[in-house]
């Protein structure tokens, strides 16, 4: 038990986390000295891990300056339980969910000197249990279910931002998916990746190119990409792929490569849409109140009717004339219903409504400098910016190294769709073929290439820490030391 003025909470069914707090003793959270700020989820609703659904629990001890001069002798007690270093207040936060429990520890600085352990520093009385509580702590973090991931990976950019023809989400999904402590990021996955990946037991590959594109018929060896689903399935490592939902997000990989060049005004090239599901509008006319009632009646019977949307508006004649907005999928078994009418058939009008901008979001950006640079300085930022120590620059015409660029377009990887007709002073892409890079260059367009991969590469580092932020210390994330660009310059 852990004693409290109002009422006790029972610990043991709750896993080591709440079995080491309860060691500590009793401590009086809710009196003078300290305030125990429990945000879980309410102490009635606790119960053992194996049968409640996923709960997430803090336990936050934070001081506040004692009312009386002498100290409570049961706080004095707790700071010798607690494992505290340079001075540091214990804090612990503990994930409970129905498979695993995930805690992770912090330390944070008292805001008071406390009677038994000054400002200046506090140390553990005992080294032993010091050491006791250090281990507890590696033991007790332990890591997320693969699901639980999966979101996270969502939040940060939503597949929904992918192209059509992409092959984006979960690729590979083990039959027993294993929970999550090692996750791998990589550009391409290939064999090497592979054998890092073993190397370091990982659950979840995340990689920025789809491994599986195209539909397979069969799965046999002599296929390398064929070869990589069958390793990832028989060590049962799941693999993800966000490929163009990074391309397309705001703050995404398109962002951070068109951030090398400076500060400026951006903006999306190709904007993406919403991605609700596709509507059309279709206007008709009945002649009377029992016309229209006639065929609002057989819509009503039409399969979906419930998402139909329509309004009715009286027009000169005296007639009914009918705005109503259907899902595309439910278009055919609609217009069939009006053109049962004579009236409604002869004034039947559709049209596809379209969907709204996602601000920020999609393929390409287009910045204007603050500060306009010439050519050289813009290749020698894109160096640093990607890492390279060589990038290959075609100078538009009669342009020169030192030709000021005030604006210029972005696409990662293999950019020459988003990019052709785009004005601007300066192209920055992965790859393009010989003759798009002719096209640009006669319109006075220089076009700066790094090769593919090396265009995507470096916004691994950002998305880390993205990603680190929303996961639990317990869950290991590594870059990948085998990835890189198949093309070397020789």
């Amino acid at each position: 038990m852990i004693g409290c003025s109002s009422w006790p909470l029972k610990l043991e069914p709750y896993g080591a986390a709440f079995s080491y707090l309860a060691s500590l003793g009793s401590v009086p959270l809710a009196s003078r000295q300290w305030t125990g700020q429990f945000l879980l989820a309410c102490r009635s609703k606790l119960r053992p891990c194996n049968d409640v659904g996923p709960i997430t629990s803090h336990v936050v001890l934070r001081p506040r300056p004692p009312r009386q001069a002498v100290a409570d002798s049961r706080t004095s007690s707790m700071f010798s339980e607690c494992r505290i270093v340079s001075g540091s207040l214990f804090r612990l936060s503990c994930r409970l969910s129905p498979l695993n429990l995930s805690c992770s520890a912090t330390f944070k600085r008292p805001d008071f000197p406390s009677p038994s352990c000054p400002r200046s520093s506090l140390h553990c009385s005992s080294p032993r249990r010091s050491l006791k509580a250090s281990r507890w702590l590696s033991q007790a973090a332990v890591s997320m279910e693969l699901k639980a991931v999966l979101e996270v990976l969502e939040q940060l950019a939503p597949l929904s931002l992918a192209e059509s023809w992409d092959n984006v989400g979960l690729l590979v999904e083990p039959s027993n998916p294993r929970p999550v402590k090692a996750i791998l990021l990589t550009n391409d996955l290939t064999s090497a990746v592979m054998d890092e990946a073993k190397a370091m037991q990982c659950d979840l590959i995340v990689s920025y190119h789809p491994p599986l594109f195209r539909p397979f018929k069969r799965l046999v060896q002599k296929d390398w990409k064929q070869r990589l689903a069958v390793r990832a399935v028989e060590g049962g490592i799941a693999v993800f792929s966000p490929h163009t939902s990074w391309d397309s997000a705001k703050g995404g990989l398109n962002d951070w490569l068109i951030g090398g060049l400076g500060g400026g005004q951006v903006s999306v090239l190709s904007q993406a849409l919403c991605s609700a599901p596709q509507r059309n509008r279709l206007e008709f006319t009945a002649r009377s109140q029992e016309e229209l009632d006639s065929i609002l009646k057989l819509l009503k019977e039409t399969e979906n009717s419930e998402a139909f949307q329509y309004t009715v508006l009286r027009n000169e004649e005296g007639g009914q004339q009918v705005i109503l907005t259907c899902p595309s999928s439910a278009l055919t078994p609609v217009v069939q219903t009006v053109l049962g009418n004579t009236t409604a058939s002869r004034s039947l009008s559709i049209t596809q409504v379209q969907q709204p901008p996602m601000l920020g979001c999609g393929q390409g950006r287009h910045i204007v400098l603050d500060e306009p640079v010439s050519v050289a300085v813009a290749v020698q930022r894109m160096k640093t910016h990607l890492g390279l120590p060589h990038l290959r620059l075609a100078l538009g015409e009669q342009r020169t190294l030192d030709t000021v660029v005030k604006t210029a377009a972005v696409c990662a990887g293999s950019g020459a769709s988003v990019l052709q007709g785009v004005k601007a002073d300066l192209y920055i892409t992965g790859e393009m073929s010989h003759h798009e890079v002719l096209d640009a260059v006669a319109k006075g367009t220089s076009v700066i290439l790094s090769d593919h991969s090396n265009s995507e590469r470096g916004f691994l580092s950002v998305f880390k820490e993205r990603l680190a932020a929303r996961l639990p210390d317990s869950v290991t994330i590594a870059i990948s030391k085998r990835d890189r660009d198949p093309l070397e310059v020789v």
